[in-house]
């Protein structure tokens, strides 16, 4: 793909669309590809694996469940991560989408984001008088 070759081509201050165009557009198409499949993969696996939380979550003490407090499936973790994080990338869309993503958590009665409603998750908070709550079980 050349690659190597455009890269050692690059120089300081270049504006972003001559590094794009020194890289062509397959590599930034398969860049992408590999972009969305490992953030998928990431957050979809460990969202709905033992854990229940992504490394970050487990960190504050969160989990994800459905609305019933069971663990989520694969594909309800899957519809999660593409009902949100994906749909906050895109282009002129995505801000807003982020943002209302965000306000919907001040106003809703279980704290939920849009893209949890739609995937019928919710994150809840570990607590330490109810071990059976978080990740564990």
């Amino acid at each position: 793909m050349g690659i190597s070759t455009a890269f050692l081509s690059l120089r300081p201050g270049e504006p972003p669309s001559e590094i794009l165009k020194a890289f062509g557009n397959i590599f930034v198409y398969l860049s992408l590809g590999f972009f969305v499949l490992m953030s998928w993969l990431y957050f979809a696996i460990l969202e709905s694996s033992r854990w229940r939380a992504t490394l970050g979550k487990r960190a504050l003490g969160l989990y994800v469940s459905d609305l019933f407090g069971n663990r989520v499936t694969f594909a309800r973790a899957t519809a999660r991560f593409f009902c949100g994080r994906l749909l906050a990338h895109i282009p002129l869309v995505g801000i807003y989408y982020f943002l209302i993503d965000c306000l919907c958590i001040l106003f809703t009665s279980n704290k939920q984001a849009v893209h949890d409603m739609l995937a019928g998750c919710i994150v809840l908070r570990e607590t330490a008088s109810d071990p059976l709550a978080g990740p564990g079980r």
